[in-house]
Parts: C-alpha cells; sequence; structure tokens
C-alpha cells in the first residue's frame, strides 16, 4: 500500500512535533484502507479524558469496501480510537494545554500487516504565511524549469 498523505495539513499548520498510533478498525474498513479508499481532508485528532485519557480520530472519511457485500451500519466518517503509548499520551496532554496547538493527521500508511497514522502537533499558519510559503514554492519551481533549459 502506498502512504494516503494529507496535503492540506502541511500547507495549513506549521508542525512541532510528530507522532505515530495504531487505529482500530473493522476488517472491511483495513481492506479498504489497503486498497486507497481514505481521505483524510477535513479530518482531526481530539483527545477525550472519559475514564481513561484517548485519542479519537474524527471525520476521516474510508468509504466502504466494494467486495464486502451490503454493510447496513458502515458510518465512513465514524470516531475511530488511535492506539498510543501511554507515556507519548501524557506527553501530549501536557503539550496541548498549550493555546493554538492542534493534533492533525499527516499520512496513514502499513506497517507490516498494521494501519498506522502519522499525526502532528502543529499550529495554524496564518493566511499572509501560507501566501509567502506558495510564492517562496513558485520562485524555486520557475528557478529549476528555467535551469534545466539552459
Amino acid at each position: 500500500m502506498k502512504a494516503i498523505i494529507n496535503k492540506q495539513a502541511r500547507f495549513s499548520f506549521e508542525f512541532l512535533d510528530t507522532f505515530q498510533a495504531g487505529i482500530v478498525l473493522k476488517g472491511h474498513e483495513v481492506k479498504s484502507i489497503k486498497s486507497g479508499q481514505i481521505s483524510l481532508k477535513g479530518a482531526y485528532i481530539v483527545l477525550k479524558s472519559e475514564p481513561d485519557p484517548a485519542l479519537w480520530l474524527i471525520k476521516a472519511h474510508i468509504s466502504p469496501y466494494k467486495y464486502a457485500g451490503p454493510l447496513p451500519d458502515h458510518d465512513p466518517e465514524r470516531p475511530r480510537k488511535l492506539l498510543i503509548n501511554k507515556n507519548e499520551l501524557k506527553s501530549l496532554i501536557g503539550k496541548l494545554k498549550e493555546k493554538g496547538l492542534t493534533l492533525v493527521p499527516i499520512k496513514v500508511y502499513t506497517k507490516r500487516t498494521l494501519v498506522k497514522i502519522e499525526f502532528g502537533l502543529g499550529k495554524g499558519k496564518k493566511l499572509y504565511e501560507k501566501k509567502e510559503a506558495k510564492k517562496t514554492k513558485d520562485v524555486e519551481k520557475e528557478i529549476r524549469r528555467t535551469l534545466k533549459y539552459q
């Protein structure tokens, strides 16, 4: 499986730290993800501290597996629990108390037979920062193009 990358995340957020976690999935969701049928656009991660603190992936769209047959109870955007090391979770809880920081999924990939998600602790970019990044990217692209033809 090729990694599914959330390109909008790198454009809209500046990441301070990245983490990796497993995802609790159903069987047909795993097959669907391995065939590339997942979208992280608009997805985010929240910390719910019910009896035990846990991370949840919200609004990640996983299309139904086309060979699974009828799935009457399939919700493509249901919340999915993330499996993360307890020490990493404790450090994340401390970092999330800072104002303006959020958890954003960056990419989904497989590690052997497991489906993993990479997410980052990020701070949202301002509009002028986004425009500046796009401008520098366009300038670099133009420089590469002119050097290629000389």
